[in-house]
C-alpha cells in the first residue's frame, strides 16, 4: 500500500514564538480516509493548513521536519502550486463565496485547471453527488442553508479534481441527520472517485465508523494512532472522545506516552 502523505516531524510557529506543533507525524495511505482527532486546540487545523501551504497567511510557518506528496517535498511551495499538485482543503466554516451562485462557486473550483472541455461534466457529476445544489444551481450561496453551503464547498473542492482532500470539520453546527448524509457522500466519493481523504472531525463516533485509520493528537503530537476498529474499542479512547466512561481522567497524557512518529499498519 503506498503511502500518498507523509508529514514528519513537522514543528509549526506562529508570530515567531508560539509554538503549536511539536513533532507532529502522520501518514495517509492513497485512496483511504484517514481521521484525524483531537480536542479544541491540539493543532488539527493547523496541521491541514502546513500541508495547504496556508500558513503563511496567519503569521505561522513551518521550523522544523518535512511534508512529503507522492514521494516528493512540498513545505516551501505555494498554495495554488500545492492545489495543482492535487491536494484541497474545505475549510471550517465552510468558505464560500456567497455573493456568487451555486455554479459560479464551483467555477472557481476548477480555475486552476486545463482541461475546460471537462468541467461541465464535472459540474454535473458535483451535482450527481449533491441533487439539492442542482435544484439551487442559480442560487446565491449565501441564501442556501448550513448544510447546503457545506455540500457547496465539498462539491467546489472536486471541481479541482484532487487527488487527496482535506476536510476540516465537515459537520460543524449541522443537524445530525444532515451529518449523516454528508458523511455517507464522503465515503461514496472515496470510493466512487478514487480520492484520498484526511478528515478533521469533531464528531469521533461517526468519524471512526467512515475512517479506515486514525489518528488522536494533544498538544501538537499524535498520542495515539490505530486502525479505526482498533480505536473504537481503545477504553481511554472510550473514555476521553467517545463519552462511554467515567473514570475521569484529566488529560490523554497520563495514559499514553507521546510518540513521535506512527506507521501505517498493514
Amino acid at each position: 500500500m503506498s503511502v500518498m502523505l507523509r508529514v514528519s516531524n513537522i514543528e509549526v510557529v506562529y508570530s515567531e514564538v508560539i509554538l503549536v506543533l511539536q513533532g507532529m507525524s502522520l501518514e495517509v495511505p492513497e485512496g483511504r480516509i484517514v481521521t484525524l482527532l483531537g480536542a479544541n486546540g491540539a493543532g488539527k487545523t493547523t496541521t491541514l493548513k502546513a500541508i495547504s501551504a496556508l500558513l503563511r497567511s496567519e503569521n505561522g510557518r513551518i521550523t522544523d521536519g518535512t511534508i512529503e506528496f507522492s514521494g516528493a517535498i512540498i513545505n516551501r511551495k505555494e498554495p495554488e502550486n500545492i492545489v495543482r499538485d492535487g491536494i484541497f482543503q474545505v475549510m471550517e466554516g465552510r468558505r464560500i463565496f456567497k455573493s456568487l451562485t451555486v455554479t459560479e462557486n464551483l467555477l472557481v473550483g476548477a480555475h486552476l485547471r486545463r482541461d475546460r472541455e471537462r468541467i461541465n461534466f464535472d459540474i454535473d457529476t458535483v451535482f450527481n453527488y449533491f441533487p439539492r445544489l442542482r435544484e439551487r444551481h442559480r442560487q446565491t450561496a449565501g441564501h442556501l442553508s448550513g448544510g447546503e453551503q457545506q455540500m457547496l464547498a465539498i462539491g467546489r473542492a472536486l471541481m479541482a479534481r484532487p487527488k487527496l482532500m482535506l476536510l476540516d470539520e465537515p459537520s460543524l453546527g449541522l443537524a445530525s441527520l444532515l451529518v449523516r448524509e454528508i458523511f455517507e457522500i464522503i465515503m461514496r466519493i472515496n470510493r466512487d472517485e478514487g480520492i484520498t481523504i484526511l478528515l478533521v472531525e469533531q464528531n469521533a463516533n461517526l468519524a471512526l465508523q467512515v475512517a479506515d485509520y486514525g489518528y488522536i493528537m494533544e498538544g501538537g503530537r499524535v498520542v495515539l494512532a490505530g486502525d479505526c476498529e482498533t480505536l473504537r474499542n481503545n477504553p481511554d479512547v472510550k473514555e476521553f472522545y467517545l463519552g462511554h466512561s467515567d473514570r475521569g481522567k484529566k488529560s490523554f497524557k497520563e495514559v499514553k506516552h507521546y510518540q513521535r512518529r506512527k506507521r501505517w499498519l498493514s
